[in-house]
């Protein structure tokens, strides 16, 4: 158990979580300017790809590349450099460092070893996506990219797709029209579903419908760029009604007593009671035998 301050006299250096512009590059914070002008050193999935970031803002700090294929190599050096003191700024190409981008393995390394780990709020594709969606918002869950193979996505979609809340997941433009025919495997035709694209850019929009039309659309359009699919939770299950013996017969009566026969009152009463047409009628047998 412990309390990280994360600001103040610390005996280390800072790792800083910075996320960047997800396409609109107006949306970088004046404090993630900061924290890049100010770091010893930024750990960038791709260097050349913020190196475009870097220079529209006229940020001069050096880069270090860490992505998923050197994780392991780099977190050493990395937590060397923090342990001397260093500030560290690490960024994902786009949104949210950690999230569906390195990251997690850094900021747990971190943690044990007790240095200072400061996120900053920024974009985010699949929330800038689900609170113009038009589904659910609360709860949701974010579940990321979805496996390649086509069984493994049908296993992982049957996992969270009954989910009682708006899940939310990745994917690309090449690969999109089939992870929809997965969707329709796994969840039906008929499910409210939302493909976000392209979004903050010139061309961002949403497509909204059931997982059946948006399937078509998508296969006949072919739209470009990244995307969010948010999938709306499954209708809740008819809730089934239960009275009792004495409200039946007293829904009953009054049926009768204003006119109806006992038989079409029998039907009536058990469309609204959850009872069965029968054991309703047995009732009023019943009693009128008494």
């Amino acid at each position: 158990m412990e309390e990280q301050r994360s600001f103040g006299e610390h005996s280390t250096g800072t790792l800083y979580l910075v996320p960047t512009p997800i396409g609109n590059l107006g949306d970088f914070s004046p404090r993630a300017v900061q924290i890049l002008q100010d770091a010893d050193l930024i750990a960038a999935e791709d260097t050349r790809n913020t190196q475009k970031l870097l220079n529209h803002y006229d940020i001069t700090t050096h880069q270090i590349s860490f992505h998923e294929h050197n994780t392991q190599s780099r977190i050493p050096v990395l937590l060397a450099d923090l342990q001397q003191g260093k500030t560290i700024a690490q960024v994902s190409d786009a949104g949210m460092p950690a999230i569906s981008d390195p990251g997690q393995e850094l900021v747990a390394a971190c943690v044990a070893a007790h240095i200072p780990v400061v996120a900053l709020p920024g974009p985010n594709a699949g929330l800038t996506a689900l609170i113009a969606s038009g589904l659910v918002t609360q709860p949701f869950a974010f579940i990321g990219f979805l496996p390649r193979k086509a069984q493994e996505q049908e296993r992982f979609l049957s996992q969270y797709a009954a989910l009682p809340m708006t899940t939310i997941y990745y994917e690309s433009p090449q690969r999109i029209a089939k992870t929809l025919d997965r969707f329709a495997t796994v969840v039906g035709p008929d499910r409210p579903i939302v493909v976000a694209r392209e979004l903050t850019k010139k061309f961002e929009s949403y497509i909204r419908g059931t997982v059946a039309q948006v399937q078509e659309f998508i296969k006949a359009k072919a739209p470009k760029g990244e995307m969010v699919i948010l999938l709306g939770p499954p209708a809740p299950a008819a809730e089934s009604v239960t009275w009792s013996q004495e409200a039946v017969l007293a829904a009953l009566r009054d049926r009768v007593v204003h006119g109806e026969k006992p038989t079409a009152a029998a039907k009536a009463v058990a469309k609204e009671s959850g009872w069965s047409r029968q054991d309703v009628y047995q009732q009023y047998v019943e009693q009128e035998s008494r």
